[in-house]
Formats: C-alpha cells, sequence, structure tokens
C-alpha cells in the first residue's frame, strides 16, 4: 500500500510542476534530442522518472559524460524528484537499437 494519497500525489505534482511533458520539452530544447520517452514510475506523482533521450549532443561521449550533461540540463527539475533514470543514445546509436542489433 502507497503512503501517498491521489490527493498527496498530484498536489506533489502540481507544486513541483514537474511533469513527463516538461522534461520531454525541456530535454527537446536544450539538447536538440530528436526523441525522448519519459515515463513516471511513481504512479502519477512525479517523483520518479526513467527516461530515453537520444540526441546528437552525446556523440563521442561516454555513458558517465551523458549522464553528467542530461542531469546539468535537468539540475532544477531532479533537484526536486526521487528518482531520475536516463538512457542516453545518440541518433545512430537508437537507430541500431531499434532494429534489433
Amino acid at each position: 500500500m502507497s503512503a501517498r494519497t491521489d490527493v498527496e500525489a498530484t498536489q506533489n505534482q502540481l507544486s513541483s510542476g514537474i511533469t513527463a511533458d516538461t522534461l520531454r520539452e525541456t530535454l527537446i530544447h536544450k539538447l536538440e534530442a530528436t526523441h525522448v520517452d519519459i515515463v513516471d514510475l511513481s504512479g502519477g506523482c512525479g517523483q520518479m522518472f526513467e527516461a530515453i533521450i537520444v540526441s546528437p549532443a552525446f556523440a563521442k561521449k561516454t555513458t558517465l559524460m551523458r549522464h553528467r550533461l542530461v542531469n546539468n540540463t535537468l539540475k532544477e527539475e531532479i533537484a526536486a524528484i526521487h528518482a531520475w533514470t536516463p538512457k542516453c543514445f545518440t541518433p545512430e546509436e537508437w537507430e541500431k537499437k531499434k532494429g534489433g542489433a
């Protein structure tokens, strides 16, 4: 059983202003992401997100460098949520992954 009620979850999301859509828009705008898929794993309260981010900005960067880039881009948003798990790909890596390779 969840410690939070639906009302508490909604109030938390409204007060932080952070949603999958706001995160997606920020990543598209600031990282020129070509594909962003964000899932709210917290049941709608906006406290736990998992993301697939595809951006040419990740080219020639290690996984750690990619995560740092994303985390710096979403610094304020990440400070207001409980958990954030990004998976970062270049457009070429994403096409290969989608192709089943």
